[in-house]
């Protein structure tokens, strides 16, 4: 059994490498008896963005809280809270904040997505 509240799940902060004002809480992995998947709550504060960039494992998301903007194979998809996506594996991606407080997104991978 693991229950636990996000917000008292320690979080890295992930700048350079194309990412800006991205903060990543790992929520629930194999660690926590998910084998082979790992959930994680992404905030981006105003102005953050990931990387754009691509890999061979799909996305699932839920967006929880913000207005951003998920671009996919550049095509621009506006997303606030409520939103779900799937970004399929090999599609060119990503997150940003178009507002002016955080942006906050769960993202599901395989566990070899979670770099």
């Amino acid at each position: 059994m693991y229950v636990k509240r996000a917000a008292d799940i320690g979080y890295r902060v992930i700048e350079g490498g194309g990412a800006q004002g991205v903060a990543k809480r790992v929520l629930v992995s194999p660690e926590q008896g998910w084998a082979g998947w790992v959930m994680r709550l992404f905030t981006l504060g105003p102005g953050g963005h990931t990387p754009d960039h691509s890999h061979p494992w799909p996305h699932i998301v839920f967006v929880h809280e913000g207005d951003g903007t998920l671009t996919v194979d550049g095509e621009d998809h506006p997303v606030t809270a409520g939103f779900v996506a799937v970004v399929p594996g090999g599609a060119r991606h990503q997150f940003r904040n178009a507002g002016s407080g955080d942006f906050t997104f769960v993202c599901i991978v395989p566990e070899e997505g979670d770099v």
